[in-house]
C-alpha cells in the first residue's frame, strides 16, 4: 500500500508546481482547473494536521454547539451580505421616492426583509425568552405551585427612572458618533473623486503633441484605476484583479496585484508617468501637487478603518442594554404582569435598533455607494477625452471665422 501511494504523490507535486518559482498572485493566471488544484494544494499544505483534542471532541458537544450558534450564525450571514450589497447614488427619482408620504407604510411591510431588524433577531429573542421564563415564575409562585420560600421576583421602578436618561444619551452619543465617521468618510471620498476628475482635466488639456500620447493615456488610465484600488482597499471581499482588468495593461497588473499597497502602487505608476511627459517644469509641479489628495484620502480612509470609536465605549453601550433588558421582567412586573413579555421584545427591538445602526455606519464605506462613484469617474473622464478633439476643433473653427472677419474689415491677420 506504501508503494501505490508514493507515485501518487509525486505526480500530483509534479503537477501542480511545474515551475518551482511560482508566485501566489500568478496563480490567478493559469487555467481554472489548474488553478483549482493549486488552491486546493495551498490550502492542505497551509492547514495544520489535527491534533488529538480535536480528534476526541464530543460530538454531542458539537451538535449543542451548533444548535445554540445556529440563530446568531444565520443573523451573522444575513448582516454580512448586506455590508457587501452594493449600494446606489440617488437620482431625482429616487429622491421624489425617498420623500413619498407613502414611505412609513413601505418602510413597516418591509421590516421582516431588513438586514438590521433580522440582526437583532438573537438578541430580542433572548430577552423576551426571559421575561417568559420569569413571568411564568412568578405566576408559579402566586399561583402556590412552587413552595412558599420562593420569592416573587419583583423591584422598584426608581432605579430605572435614575438610569433611563443615562441610557438614552449613551445612544445618542454611540449614534451620533458612529455618524461623524461616516460624514467623515463621504467627505473623504468626495475629495477623491474630485480630486480624480481635476488631475484628469488638466492632464487632458495640458498634455499635447503626438509623442506623449501613449503616455498619457496611460496616465489617464491610473487616474481611473486609483479610487477602484482605494475602494477595494478599504471594503472587505473586493476583487481588485477583477475591478482593474479592463483599466490596467497585464504587465502593469501584475505589479500591482503583488504590491503590497494598491493605492500607492498605483501613485508610483502616475508619478513615474508625469515624469516621463514632456512638459515645462511649471506645468509637472502643478500636476504633481494633484496628486496630494489621492494620499489625503488613503491617509483618512486608513485611519477611520484602524481607529473604531473606543472600544470601552461601545462595550459600556452593550453591558448597560444587556442588563437593562434582563432586569426590565423584574421592574415591571407588578405594573404589567405578563404584559412584561411584549414590553420586553419592544424595548429591545428599538433600544437594539438604534445600536445596531450606530456599530453599523461606525464602518463608513460600506455604506457608501463606492462603485458608482468609481464608475463615475471613469465615465467622466472617457467622455472628456471622447470630447476633447470635438471641443478643439469647435474653438479653432471659431478662431479661423473670427480671423476672417477681421481680414476681411482691412486689419491685418497678426492683428488677430
Amino acid at each position: 500500500m506504501a508503494q501505490s501511494a508514493k507515485p501518487t504523490k509525486l505526480s500530483l507535486s509534479s503537477t501542480i508546481t511545474p515551475k518551482p518559482l511560482l508566485k501566489f498572485h500568478q496563480i490567478r493566471f493559469l487555467p481554472a482547473k489548474s488553478r483549482a488544484l493549486c488552491f486546493r494544494t495551498l490550502s492542505s499544505l497551509s492547514s495544520p494536521p489535527p491534533t488529538s483534542d480535536q480528534n476526541t471532541t464530543n460530538p454531542q458537544n458539537l451538535t449543542l454547539i451548533s444548535l445554540l450558534r445556529a440563530i446568531p450564525d444565520w443573523a451573522d450571514r444575513i448582516q454580512e451580505r448586506g455590508m457587501q450589497r452594493n449600494r446606489s447614488l440617488y437620482n431625482h427619482e429616487k429622491w421624489v421616492d425617498h420623500r413619498s408620504s407613502l414611505r412609513h407604510i413601505r418602510h413597516l411591510l418591509s421590516s421582516l426583509s431588513s438586514r438590521v431588524i433580522l440582526s437583532l433577531v438573537p438578541p430580542v429573542l433572548v430577552f423576551t425568552s426571559v421575561a417568559v421564563i420569569i413571568a411564568s415564575y412568578n405566576t408559579a409562585v402566586e399561583v402556590e405551585l412552587l413552595p412558599e420560600f420562593f420569592p416573587v421576583l419583583r423591584s422598584s421602578s426608581l432605579p430605572y427612572q435614575l438610569t433611563a436618561p443615562a441610557l438614552a444619551l449613551l445612544l445618542v452619543f454611540r449614534t451620533e458618533a458612529s455618524y461623524s465617521r461616516f460624514e467623515e468618510g463621504r467627505k473623504a471620498w468626495t475629495k477623491v473623486i474630485a480630486g480624480a476628475n481635476d488631475f484628469a482635466r488638466q492632464v487632458i488639456a495640458g498634455v499635447e503633441g503626438s509623442g506623449d500620447e501613449l503616455i498619457k493615456n496611460s496616465l489617464l488610465r491610473y487616474i481611473m484605476a486609483f479610487p477602484v484600488a482605494l475602494k477595494c482597499h478599504v471594503m472587505h471581499g473586493s476583487d481588485i484583479g477583477r475591478d482593474l482588468q479592463h483599466l490596467l495593461e497585464l504587465d502593469d497588473l501584475e505589479v500591482v496585484l503583488s504590491s503590497k499597497h494598491r493605492p500607492c502602487c498605483i501613485i508610483q505608476f502616475i508619478s513615474q508617468s508625469l515624469q516621463l511627459l514632456k512638459l515645462e517644469e511649471s506645468k509637472k509641479n502643478i500636476l504633481e501637487s494633484k496628486i496630494s489628495c489621492f494620499y489625503e484620502g488613503i491617509g483618512v480612509c486608513e485611519q477611520l478603518m484602524g481607529t473604531p470609536i473606543p472600544l470601552s465605549y461601545t462595550r459600556l453601550t452593550s453591558r448597560f442594554l444587556v442588563l437593562w433588558h434582563l432586569t426590565l421582567p423584574i421592574i415591571l412586573w407588578d405594573d404589567c404582569h405578563w404584559i412584561v413579555v411584549p414590553a420586553t421584545f419592544v424595548s429591545a427591538a428599538f433600544l437594539f435598533c438604534i445600536e445596531e445602526v450606530g456599530v453599523l455606519i461606525e464602518e463608513p464605506f460600506p455604506m457608501l455607494a463606492l462603485d458608482e462613484l468609481c464608475n463615475l469617474v471613469q465615465n467622466n473622464i472617457k467622455e472628456a477625452i471622447a470630447t476633447e478633439k470635438a471641443v478643439r476643433a469647435s474653438l479653432n473653427a471659431k478662431r479661423k471665422k473670427q480671423s476672417c472677419e477681421h481680414l476681411s474689415n482691412g486689419r491685418p491677420a497678426n492683428s488677430v
